[in-house]
């Protein structure tokens, strides 16, 4: 068995360290071109029982089935569409298909089961891959599970695992099939160490289609029908496109140019060098394709248009032109996508990516989980001041000055020494009150993490107070912060919350006391700070009134009836 490349050794060792305390399910994350054959290669060889290897096409189960067999090891396929079924090979390579199809003899001695592109993997409902786990589990309680994968992100569901162990952070709180990320390798780290050849990224060389009109919907792609509206009100762009992509592509190896539909890529054929071009879609037959793609292998063909179906286990690496003619919906995507020109092959010295779609996605950099919660907000990074985690969050910088963020939590993940046991930091940037204990809570918690009283989510507190009579809802518009004195000369801080009209609500704090500024940094402070996370020292009312600049208004106020008077209850943030 050739020796592993020093991260290839690394992430072995990652698995290792974690299965040996853990059976939780893990993932691994390697960029296209990683050599990840020879990581399921080494850990099949320390493996003491049998090794699944699973894949969701026929063309990933042969590729990394003839990868693993270039390191002189033994396996077996069982894939239907591959015409074999073997049964008694200590590693087997399957698709998951005909493997959750197979009958209960077949998952006898399994003790790892290995998913590539596990960013498949998905727990809403009974899916194959989850069906072959139990009936795994069913033979072997035990059996550690890893998964593979470039693009460790879902569109709709962002991260695919829930803890990244190495960053030692928190990537959601929400349920995943995958606990852990054990070990990553960044894209950028595998160029520099020559171990992938470099893109070259080039925005719209002459023309660009303007996708800029489509609805983004929220975890779902782009409506085809959006889509094929689009390129028909700019047909006359495709000629040109095509035109410069065959100038430039003059004296490329190979070209793969991914269309937007079945009829775009059609009409992109008929402008491409005849003899020399070929297309492949969903529609094209099994037999038809295969032909296809090996001509294109064997540079038969020069230029291979395709519609959603060479995204992922194909590997041809003399290609060195990668077109996109169509709006990717995520950065894993487009990163999939860039991936196919990214292997090395003899002559070939860069990547040239002619990207026509004008979204400009990152492809070095994944998206941060949450939309983009104002216009003008950035990337930034905010440190807890807990535990120190540097965090990525969407803020507002001004001047060159982060002056307000909105993350809610901080992502930190905390490890009692180096292998021990981990647990998330906690500490929130953003948070709700419960009512009933005084605990802090997620912002879009239903009840309290603490005591499990029921948290009323704030449309519904506007909906409540809005029905009540002796309650006043105000649509705030502006916020001030006086000095102010009570009827026997002590002094205070006045807020007054002012509505389009001029109405004022007000709050009163006194600073006297330790408990008196304790109270007010917990009740007004860390939840009107831009920065929740730089508390300041405030002992009088002009130390509070100096903070206003770095304070956010909220979008309502409500207020309650006591005798004479409105006295604020609740308030409202956007």
């Amino acid at each position: 068995m050739p020796n592993l490349r020093p991260y290839q050794q690394e992430a072995v060792d990652a698995v290792l360290r974690h299965f040996r305390r853990s059976i939780e399910p893990a993932v691994v994350v390697l960029p296209t071109g990683a050599g990840k054959s020879l990581v399921i290669a080494e850990l099949a060889r320390l493996a003491k029982g049998r090794v699944l290897v699973l894949a969701h096409v026929k063309e990933l189960v042969e590729q990394n089935h003839a990868k693993y067999a270039l390191a002189d090891m033994h396996a077996g396929i069982y894939s239907a569409g591959l015409e074999r079924k073997d049964r008694g090979a200590k590693v087997v390579f399957g698709s998951v298909q005909s493997v959750a199809r197979a009958d209960a003899a077949f998952f006898d001695g399994f003790s790892l089961v290995v998913i590539d592109e596990c960013h498949r993997v998905s727990t809403d409902g009974e899916t194959q891959y989850l069906s072959v786990v139990a009936r795994l589990r069913e033979q072997n309680p035990s059996i550690r599970i890893l998964g593979l994968t470039a693009t460790p992100y879902r569109l709709g569901l962002g991260w695919i695992y829930r803890r990244h162990l190495p960053r030692r952070l928190v990537r959601t709180d929400e349920e995943r099939f995958f606990g852990p990320c054990v070990y990553e390798l960044s894209l950028q780290s595998l160029i520099r160490q020559g171990f992938l050849t470099p893109p070259v990224l080039i925005d719209a060389p002459v023309v660009s289609y303007d996708f800029s009109r489509l609805e983004r919907r929220h975890g779902a792609p782009f409506a085809l029908a959006d889509v094929e509206r689009s390129l028909s009100d700019q047909s006359r762009v495709t000629p040109g496109i095509v035109a410069n992509i065959v100038s430039i592509a003059q004296e490329r190896q190979g070209v793969m140019i991914f269309a937007a539909s079945v009829r775009h890529a059609r009409e992109v054929l008929t402008h491409l060098p005849p003899g020399t071009s070929a297309l492949v879609t969903g529609e094209t037959g099994a037999d038809e394709r295969d032909e296809v793609v090996r001509r294109f292998k064997a540079r038969e063909l020069k230029y291979l248009v395709n519609v959603s179906v060479l995204t992922t286990g194909f590997d041809a690496p003399h290609v060195d032109l990668i077109a996109l003619l169509r709006p990717t919906e995520s950065v894993s995507l487009f990163q999939q996508i860039v991936g196919r020109g990214l292997r090395l092959s003899p002559g070939k010295t860069d990547c040239l990516v002619l990207d026509y779609t004008g979204q400009g996605h990152d492809l070095f950099r994944p998206e941060i989980d949450e939309d983009k919660p104002a216009d003008g907000a950035v990337p930034v990074v905010v440190a807890c001041p807990d535990c120190g985690h540097e965090n990525d969050f969407w803020g507002v910088v001004e001047f060159g000055e982060l002056v307000e963020h909105f993350g809610r939590r901080c992502r930190g993940l905390l490890v009692d020494g180096s292998e021990g046991p981990s647990r998330p930091c906690g500490f929130r940037f953003r948070f709700k009150l419960c009512g009933a204990c005084g605990a802090e809570n997620d912002t879009s918690a239903r009840s309290c993490e603490r005591c499990r009283a029921a948290l009323v989510d704030d449309d519904r507190t506007l909906r409540d107070a809005m029905a009540l009579k002796d309650a006043h809802v105000m649509r705030v518009d502006s916020m001030a912060l006086v000095e102010s004195l009570d009827r026997k000369g002590n002094p205070r801080l006045e807020v007054r919350y002012f509505d389009a009209d001029g109405q004022a609500l007000k709050e009163w704090f006194f600073l006297r006391s330790t408990s008196d500024r304790l109270a007010f940094r917990h009740s007004f402070l860390r939840l009107h700070l831009r920065r929740p996370e730089r508390v300041p020292e405030v002992s009088t009312p002009a130390d509070a009134v100096a903070l206003q600049p770095r304070l956010r208004t909220p979008a309502f106020v409500v207020a309650r009836k006591r005798e004479r008077f409105w006295q604020v209850r609740e308030k409202v943030f956007r």
